[in-house]
């Protein structure tokens, strides 16, 4: 027995076939890559992505043949609106990183309604004045698996899972429908919104692809890691280090007691549903993590690869005193300062690339237990153990200086990608290949454990992320 999955990033489409037996094989990807015409802005071609799923799932299944079903994972809040009778995008797809609704946001501030820029709800707005300003036309909107699922299914459904509808800034504090409040001031019709869905449940068939399979789970990619990496515990939580770090903690059946943000800087989030029963967690965002390698490579041309940044970073025992702070887009939790910037401290005269390589990683690491902290504190556990995935979890030097920054093991998932597994899980229950979650993650096990061998400086790191806020105080003022 086999799920097809289909998971769609901020940069790419990648359809893989997970098995029974927790292995995943055929994977097909292309690449989709959003521009930015200007600081800010994020926008995306939706009918190359959708020409990109459809080729890409047509491609494994050729190899793989025959799956028992689909499941989606994809990045979240990512937004699109597009004509209903004949399927095309009114305009860009803006993506979650996008800010140019933030001035709206501020507006509503005013009026009560607290949204931020990087929400769904704004982004919607922003589309429909723009495409059909009297909202006069047959206009329906969604998020990354709102377009997926209306691909494959030739516009046969209009649906979001409750992962993604949670973080679209329009739903109520359940996550259970769409926030009449919120849409009334946006003027967002309920004839437009999707139909919020369970993420494991089957929804509908995709009619596009050969055999017409069932799509039985669909999930946004922070909560498909969660799962990918057997986070299904209360307690149990992981980092995914890509472009950003997210950490995930589940917290089980009871909602968080904060309704938008906890003291500490983490927000509530549907974790998962199934048979309309929701568990819960938390989540806490760091805004650079990939993105701080690509500045070393692209930027200050002093490395070519992520891979040699480990290199270098390991040849040195230590960043000689250098200290790098990765906020080149502000700092989200704890302090959620969108005027911090990047700052590189403490550089003599004998500091090199090893050096400054050493800092960026080490840097990351305090970011993530940066994030460990704001969600026990938030959430009230104690994370014992750190689960990582993710393209960066490769580096043996980060994945180190974690386990030292944090006191506590880190288990690095086999597959960099959990996204791609815990949507193969959660669409593989319902259909019937592991008889519930506690079956499918079993087969779930790290690909090295890294032991804590020293203590990093924590009161070292806090004073250089002290440096690091407030560098544009008109974008630290504002609050979202």
């Amino acid at each position: 027995m086999s799920v097809l999955v289909v998971d769609v990033g901020t940069t790419d489409v990648r359809v893989s076939v997970v098995r029974s037996d927790g292995s995943i094989d055929c994977a097909h990807r292309r690449e989709v890559l959003a521009t930015s015409l200007a600081p800010g802005l994020s926008e995306f071609d939706a009918v190359a992505l959708a020409a990109a799923v459809l080729e890409t799932a047509r491609a494994a299944l050729a190899q793989a043949g025959a799956v028992d079903g689909i499941g989606i994972a994809c990045q979240r809040a990512s937004t699109i609106v597009w004509d209903r009778s004949t399927g095309e995008p009114v305009g860009p797809g803006l993506g979650w990183q996008d800010v140019r609704t933030a001035g709206t946001c501020l507006e509503l501030h005013g009026r009560g309604i607290h949204l931020n820029p990087s929400q769904s709800a704004t982004k919607v707005a922003y589309l429909l004045d723009a495409a059909d300003p009297e909202r006069r036309r047959n206009l329906c909107w969604g998020t990354v698996d709102t377009w997926v699922a209306w691909t494959l299914s030739e516009g046969g459904l209009l649906v979001e899972d409750a992962t993604n509808a949670a973080v679209t800034g329009l739903v109520t504090v359940d996550g259970s429908q769409w926030d009449e409040q919120v849409r009334d001031a946006l003027r967002i019709n309920s004839g437009a919104c999707p139909c919020i869905v369970d993420i494991s449940g089957t929804v509908g068939r995709a009619t596009a692809l050969l055999g017409d399979p069932p799509i039985a789970g669909i999930v946004g990619d922070q909560q498909a890691s969660l799962v990918g990496q057997g986070c299904i515990l209360p307690g149990s939580a992981k980092i995914t280090f890509g472009t950003g770090g997210m950490l995930d903690l589940c917290v089980g059946q009871s909602r968080p007691s904060f309704e938008d943000r906890g003291k500490h800087g983490t927000f509530p989030i549907v974790a998962w549903r199934r048979a309309g029963r929701t568990t819960w967690g938390v989540e806490a965002t760091m805004l650079s993590a990939g993105t701080c390698m690509e500045w070393l490579s692209d930027d200050l041309g002093i490395i070519s690869s992520a891979e040699e940044c480990d290199e270098f970073a390991a040849s040195c025992p230590d960043s000689g005193g250098t200290w790098f702070v990765p906020a080149l887009f502000g700092l989200g939790t704890p302090e959620w300062d969108y005027g911090a910037r990047g700052t590189l401290l403490g550089i003599t005269r004998g500091t090199g690339r090893a050096q400054i390589a050493r800092a960026v990683l080490e840097g990351i690491a305090h970011r993530g237990i940066d994030l460990v902290e704001a969600a026990e504190k938030d959430a009230g556990y104690s994370i014992g153990t750190l689960r990582v995935d993710g393209g960066m979890s490769k580096s043996a030097v980060l994945t180190q200086a974690l386990a030292d920054a944090g006191g506590r093991p880190i288990e690095v998932a086999a597959v960099a990608e959990s996204t791609t597994l815990g949507a193969g899980f959660l669409a593989g229950v319902e259909l019937g290949v592991w008889s519930d979650l506690g079956e499918a993650t079993s087969t779930v096990l790290p690909r090295t454990v890294v032991e804590p061998q020293q203590q990093l400086d924590r009161a070292g790191w806090a004073a250089a992320r002290q440096q690091a806020l407030g560098t544009i105080p008109e974008l630290s003022a504002l609050e979202f």
